[in-house]
């Protein structure tokens, strides 16, 4: 199983897919933020000019570790001026539309691979998968935007919020986060595989996916330590190297996990995946008679007695001594013309 899982790794370049989706990712994130600040400007009653100014001030504050302090007074300030500076329609709508856009590209790398490693391609249409990918991004956003804050900050941010917990949230905080990680994870692998089979078969490619990111990030955090703080080849732009390179690992996890999945069914397949594969196949086998028939014909309506000008070309349609009587016969045809016709010359 562990063989069938690299050679899947390495037959579909999960490395360049986890890469694209780490892209598209990226690329989502600076239009969602725009729309969720020109968002601001119309609860503004609600959230008060403080919460609005340390916005801008931290948006500022990671503008700088990107552009230099001309780029952020010419570039960055205005733009935020400009958005934060009542409600903005058009910035949340094109910002909002640009970054669906973009995390449902990221989401549909995911589906598509775990498609093509289960054998099941072709039997979810593009539209369909299309689809799928938006409502899984947009069910994403949602949990990641109150999720990820919870993770990055820790427990002790929770404590703070709800302080007569603090020692539930110290025994529990951690073991719900990894629960509801590998709940996510193996719900994304369940509704990436177009037929259905049982959620828990799921369950260990969700496993193996967040052991690999914590891994990973460990792996990749002093890597960044040595290599990106401080003095570094990549200047401004280490900042968004870094997240670009999380986003990589984070993405390599996910494949990885759902290689491991479809190698377990592979092995012991489930009963929906068994027969949608032996259909698929079924109509794979159809087509592929059904070319080899249609350039028969076509060969049929040719001279019998002229071979193709490259024979070997029929050597994958034809049996052995098929194309070998027909060289004869041409063969034989030239050594022994008709009445009243001369032989070739023979080559000198």
């Amino acid at each position: 199983m562990l063989k069938d899982t690299v050679n899947s790794c390495m037959e579909y370049r999960i490395l360049g897919l986890a890469a694209e989706a780490a892209f598209f990712t990226l690329l989502s994130v600076p239009p969602l933020l725009l729309s969720l600040i020109g968002l601001l400007g119309y609860v503004d009653a609600w959230t008060g000019a403080d919460t609005i100014q340390s916005v801008q001030r931290n948006l500022l504050d990671a503008s700088r570790t990107v552009l230099s302090d001309r780029g952020v007074k010419e570039i960055a300030e205005p733009i935020l001026r400009d958005v934060t500076k009542g409600g903005r329609p058009d910035v949340i709508s094109l910002g909002f539309l640009i970054a669906v856009w973009s995390g449902s590209r990221a989401v549909n790398v995911f589906i598509d691979t775990i498609t093509v490693m289960y054998g099941l391609d072709g039997v979810r249409g593009i539209v369909k998968t299309r689809l799928l990918a938006f409502l899984l991004f947009i069910v994403a956003l949602l949990i990641g935007s109150v999720a990820l804050p919870l993770m990055v900050a820790g427990p002790d941010a929770v404590v703070r919020i709800v302080p007569w917990s603090t020692t539930l949230v110290q025994i529990l905080y951690w073991p719900v986060v990894i629960l509801l990680s590998v709940a996510f994870l193996t719900t994304l692998y369940h509704v990436s595989v177009p037929v259905r089979s049982p959620w828990i078969e799921d369950v260990p490619g969700a496993l193996v996916a967040l052991a690999m990111w914590v891994l990973g990030s460990f792996l990749l955090r002093l890597y960044l330590t040595s290599t990106v703080e401080g003095p570094t080849i990549y200047g401004s732009l280490a900042a968004p190297v870094a997240v670009l390179l999380w986003i990589g690992v984070s993405a390599f996890a996910v494949l990885v996990g759902a290689a491991v999945n479809a190698a377990i069914d592979r092995v012991w397949p489930a009963a929906a995946t068994a027969a949608a594969r032996e259909a698929n196949e079924r109509v794979r086998q159809a087509q592929v008679a059904e070319y080899v028939a249609r350039t028969a014909a076509a060969a049929d309506e040719a001279d019998p007695d002229m071979p193709a000008e490259f024979p070997e070309r029929w050597s994958r349609f034809l049996p052995p001594e098929d194309v070998t009587a027909r060289l004869r016969a041409h063969h034989a045809k030239s050594t022994h013309p008709k009445n009243g016709e001369e032989p070739p010359d023979e080559e000198q």
